[in-house]
């Protein structure tokens, strides 16, 4: 069967572009071909299943500080689609979107359905056929049209898109083309700790400053201990940066927590002799200091070697030193990751430097474009990764449609 542009993968990159492309040209065949039984379904369990649409960040550069890979390349694409542009695109549509203190933005209906039925609607109005259960076995191309061979049969069209995400078997395929690939590596991951510093304490979460031992690697933000060990933005987003060295370190490795990240170790030593003379008869252990969560302040308290009766005033010199680097500077050994929640985001794909950004149209073959993941492009939780989507499936629509008379 012949198309006019043929999209391998039926995720969010694949959508936007197909939606896009449409509306530009009236009539255009179109098919998205899906390997799975569902469209969309990474678009239904992001944002704990509320869909993260975007991120509030207005300014193209600093927007593009957000990607550990993909970074200078998206500079030049967010400047003629970013989040201003996604927030329109989507309220033309009737969803209604709107922004969360932490900058994230999700739908007013706090679902991923509302997404979904928006993409789904769009495609059905605009002819877009959806092609299910066609598992893509490989594509090449004579120069003029590219043949696309599927578990379901063969396919011949003028322009091919691939929006498949971090699939390694089409990897595969587009090395096989020519380009260049760099294996996945997970991104976006929680770490795995078990340390009597925290056990009993899930839920406690606090700003901090977390650094990789032995790295330059480092993350200030929201951080969150859980049942397995730590998680909360600041260890995502040092997951997204560290995410190739972490791997070569086999996720085991050693992190340095400060609990108080705007003080130095002798700016709390020398508060804590103050409270020491303040708070002379009362128990240390008693109220917590720095506004820490409490709990949190008493394992700290405990771990430094001061009993639950110790008061301020019987503090020896060696349990401040000690205490002060527990909160500045307390050590965690992680062994092994989780995936945080239901979301998978993995570095890696296509190299840059074969994909014109202008376009995101390949270097190496002509009407062969990529978007979303399949790129070695990924970013820190938050919505990102998806505007990287948006981003990439408009502009790829607006070459595709500029290209119509190829």
């Amino acid at each position: 069967m012949n198309y006019d542009l043929l999209i391998v993968g039926g995720g969010a990159a694949g959508f936007f572009t197909a939606i896009n492309v449409a509306e530009k040209i009236p009539g255009i065949r179109i098919a998205i071909l899906e390997r799975g039984k569902e469209v969309l379904s990474k678009v239904r369990v992001s944002g704990g299943g509320r869909c993260n649409v975007t991120h509030a960040e207005f300014i193209p550069n600093e927007l593009s500080k957000n990607y550990p890979r993909g970074e200078k390349e998206l500079k030049g694409p967010f400047h003629t689609f970013m989040t201003g542009d996604t927030m329109d695109w989507f309220e033309r549509r009737g969803v209604a979107l709107k922004i969360e203190e932490d900058g994230r933005i999700f739908p007013v209906t706090d679902a991923s359905e509302t997404i979904i039925n928006c993409f789904l609607t769009e495609a059905k109005r605009l002819g877009i056929t959806i092609l299910k259960n066609h598992s893509v076995k490989n594509f090449n191309t004579n120069g003029a049209q590219w043949t696309v061979h599927t578990s379901q049969g063969d396919f011949e069209t003028a322009k091919l898109m691939i929006a498949t995400g971090s699939n390694p078997k089409m990897w595969e395929r587009l090395t096989d083309l020519g380009h260049t690939t760099v294996a996945a590596v997970p991104s976006l991951f929680t770490f795995n700790i078990k340390d009597p510093k925290i056990k009993g304490l899930p839920g406690v979460a606090t700003e901090a400053l977390v650094q990789v031992k032995g790295s330059k690697l480092s993350s200030e933000g929201a951080l969150l201990i859980t049942h397995w060990g730590l998680s909360g933005p600041a260890i995502l987003k040092l997951s997204a940066w560290g995410a190739i060295e972490l791997h070569k370190r086999a996720y085991d490795f050693e992190i340095l927590v400060n609990w108080l990240p705007q003080w130095s170790q002798n700016d709390v030593i020398d508060t804590l002799h103050e409270r020491k003379g303040q708070f002379s008869k009362q128990y240390i252990h008693t109220y917590a200091q720095f506004e820490l969560p409490k709990r949190l302040w008493q394992r700290l308290v405990i771990t430094s070697g001061i009993q639950e009766d110790t008061r301020w005033a019987d503090l020896s010199k060696v349990q401040c030193n000690t205490l002060s680097e527990q909160l500045t500077k307390s050590s965690f050994r992680v062994q092994g990751k989780s995936t945080f929640k239901e979301e998978f985001v993995t570095a890696g794909g296509v190299v840059l430097n074969e994909v014109n950004f202008k376009t995101f149209e390949s270097k190496k073959h002509a009407n062969l474009y990529f978007a979303g993941e399949v790129l070695n492009i990924d970013a820190i939780t938050g919505g990102f990764n998806f505007q990287n989507a948006w981003t990439g499936g408009f502009i790829a629509a607006q070459a595709i449609a500029n290209k119509k008379d190829d």
